[in-house]
């Protein structure tokens, strides 16, 4: 029975343990942004760092870790390669609990966005294209970018809606 018992003890204090090592993670604070910022994330998000906000950079935004893709797009020739970070470990990151993302361009242009669909695909929110930082007059500064290459299933209009570029902010709700 104190066998039963201590091997008992010693997995609940591994999963406490664990728990307590993974929480840090979520609450950890969030640095202001030292540079013009290139997005805003509003809405059901736990981590902020300017009021009710998460405001990036391009600084703040590799911190989270920087990924490559290759894909084609409707609208680039060949098969660019493009760099920037996974939003699902941005909303990770942000604490983020929505359903959706409405994601809003320089222009205004909204599409709302399943989180689903950030859990399922690669999906990321590229800042750079073969190596050269996006600009306005190129999709920039940001870009959502499916990788349809890899995911067939993505070739389709619906998909190409939510190929939002020159992103300004993304709500979660």
């Amino acid at each position: 029975m104190s066998v039963l018992r201590s091997t008992l003890g010693a997995i609940l204090g591994a999963v406490a343990l664990a728990a307590f090592a993974a929480a840090p993670a979520l609450a950890q604070p969030l640095a202001k942004p030292k540079d013009r910022p290139l997005l805003e994330v509003t809405g059901k998000i736990k981590v902020t760092n300017d009021g009710e906000k998460a405001t990036f950079d391009l600084a703040l935004l590799e911190s989270i870790g920087v990924v490559k893709t290759k894909t084609s797009t409707a609208w680039t020739e060949g098969t660019p390669q493009f760099e920037g970070i996974m939003l699902k470990t941005l909303l990770e990151r942000l604490g983020a609990s929505g359903d959706a993302v409405i994601a809003v361009a320089l222009n205004d242009y909204k599409v709302e966005i399943p989180i689903a669909d950030f859990q399922r695909y690669p999906v990321i929110l590229a800042y750079r294209m073969n190596g050269e930082l996006l600009k306005v007059r190129e999709k920039g500064p940001l870009w959502i970018i499916y990788p349809q290459d890899d995911f067939p299933v993505l070739k389709n209009k619906e998909t190409q809606s939510k190929w939002v570029w020159q992103v300004k902010e993304l709500r979660v709700k």
